[in-house]
């Protein structure tokens, strides 16, 4: 068991007789580790090395005696756990990863470049249509609005949007089957 601190042992860790730093961490370094344990510290035992790191070359600025020592040893373990609460929470949660359970797939280059020529094509297509009749499709297939919606944004009449709707799709079907684009 420890020897108790007394004044006479802080004022000797003050002087820098190594014997009375081995009272200080003989004595406080149980209490600060298990306060840090109490508070869920990740790693307690180097938080607590830390306090004492950061405390004893501190001792020379203290006042209060052994009553003072533990006050400013504990309020710089406090500070140590709010510290180690906050990077914690910055930081993101580890955990093993597990093949069955990722669900993640990656297209092939194949169908990346299929689907790149495809969409290029479509482009093309879009760009065979009146004006009227392109903006009609692309504000309800792609920007996947409803004929009421697409009235608001064009400024026409539901009735009208959908007639132009109507051709759009009926003049794609025609050129899709005279150039014999395939899927």
């Amino acid at each position: 068991m420890a020897a108790p601190i007394t004044d006479g042992v802080v004022r000797a860790a003050q002087d820098g007789e190594a014997a009375a730093f081995r009272v200080i961490y003989e004595e406080l370094a149980p209490v600060v580790l298990g306060y840090l344990t109490a508070k869920g510290v990740a790693d307690p035992e180097a938080v607590t090395a830390d306090v004492f790191l950061a405390a004893l070359p501190r001792l020379r600025e203290l006042s209060g005696g052994a009553a003072g020592l533990r006050t400013f040893v504990m309020s710089v373990a406090h500070a140590r756990m709010v510290d180690d609460a906050r990077r914690r929470r910055r930081q993101p949660v580890w955990c093993q990863y597990d093949v069955a359970s990722d669900l993640r797939s990656a297209a092939s280059a194949e169908h990346d470049a299929m689907e790149l020529l495809g969409a290029a094509r479509v482009v093309e297509l879009l760009r065979d249509l009146p004006a009227d009749q392109r903006e009609v499709l692309v504000l309800r297939v792609v920007a996947d609005l409803s004929v009421q919606e697409v009235a608001t944004v064009i400024g026409r009449s539901p009735g009208a949007v959908k007639q132009l709707q109507h051709r759009a799709v009926r003049k794609l079907r025609q050129i899709v089957i005279e150039q014999g684009v395939t899927a």
